[in-house]
């Protein structure tokens, strides 16, 4: 039978993500079910494998072979990029080498997924600052899938059994998110949700769409009727389309435990209001993915821990169920 290949970006050579794909390489059970290529620099995979006491035994392919002969790799494998020197970054420290090397693996793996050399990419994370130093201005994986895959629509989606949330604005401070706000862009949020968990799911999906403001506003005490005026329409312009949205309900509220149990994602108004609990309830196993690209994109829902870089103390579960469910998203099937 033939495997799924994924595309795994090797994240910013300076953090956790070398080392997690350390574990990915060797992990029997990953291999039952795809065939990850890790799209990063092999020199940096055996030195952090030898700082780290990880074996490190895997095949590697040079760009020309790939391009030659991907369609015949069964084997977990390094596409070696040859992007960054192990003498131009310090492991632990914010660099713009890396920066720029973490944003190259990342473009090379929408290639191939775009060229369908992979069945999905699945991402380590990035460090925005090291991007920033390199004159990248990307916030972040989502905005860099939408752009490069021209996305008409996109969100990103942080996903797990225990928690789920969506997100109508991500990347930008407090003061930006009222003017960022639209039925349109709420509506379109909430029609990705409902596809995005109806494909992993298989049912229709019941979503609570959050409030702005504290108490959803109080029927105007605070903020600036955001919900009557912005969030509201949106909810019944989707309830119209015959979605099951319930909202707009009180963030301090809304996810309560007897809330989550019948509920299937919840859609966010800014990052924080739906990172917080995601990553209180399920650091480890949650993945966050970008909805609406003609791609399938996962990712690890935890930054590059440049305080415990290459020190053998990465976990890597977020890793291993971001390519789970990658692997889901592309056959349709459990793994």
């Amino acid at each position: 039978m033939n495997l799924p290949r994924l595309a795994i970006t090797m994240g910013d050579p300076a953090g956790v993500g070398p080392e997690v794909c350390l574990h990915l390489l060797t992990n029997l059970d990953i291999a039952k079910f795809c065939t990850p290529i890790i799209f990063g620099d092999a020199t940096v995979l055996r030195a952090c494998a030898t700082k780290t006491k990880l074996p490190f035994h895997t095949p590697v392919l040079a760009p020309a072979e790939w391009a030659k002969g991907f369609a015949s790799v069964a084997e977990p494998s390094v596409l070696d990029l040859g992007v960054i020197a192990l003498d131009a970054f310090t492991p632990g420290s914010i660099n713009a080498a890396t920066g720029r090397a973490g944003y190259t693996y990342v473009n090379r793996a929408i290639d191939a997924a775009l060229a369908g050399e992979v069945a999905a990419v699945s991402t380590a994370p990035l460090n925005k600052e090291a991007m920033s130093m390199a004159g990248i201005k990307f916030p972040g994986h989502t905005e860099i899938f939408a752009a490069r895959t021209n996305a008409v629509r996109s969100c990103m989606m942080q996903y797990s059994e225990e928690i789920t949330c969506t997100f109508v604005t991500v990347h930008v401070g407090y003061a930006e998110v009222p003017k960022l706000l639209t039925s349109e862009r709420i509506l379109d949020v909430i029609e990705l949700t409902a596809a995005g968990l109806q494909r992993i799911r298989g049912r229709v999906p019941k979503i609570v769409v959050c409030g702005l403001n504290p108490h959803a506003g109080e029927h105007g005490l605070f903020g600036e009727r955001e919900e009557e005026r912005i969030i509201i329409p949106a909810i019944e312009a989707a309830r119209a389309r015959g979605h099951q949205v319930e909202g707009p309900l009180p963030p301090d509220t809304a996810f309560l435990p007897w809330k989550r149990r019948s509920t299937d994602a919840f859609v966010c108004m800014y990052h924080d209001q739906g990172h917080i609990p995601v990553k209180a309830l399920a650091f480890d196993c949650a993945v966050n993915t970008t909805l609406g690209l003609p791609i399938i994109r996962t990712s690890v829902d935890h930054g590059t821990a440049l305080d415990i870089a290459w020190q053998g103390k990465a976990n890597p579960s977020s890793l291993f169920a971001a390519v789970k469910l990658a692997v889901r998203l592309a056959t349709g099937a459990n793994s």
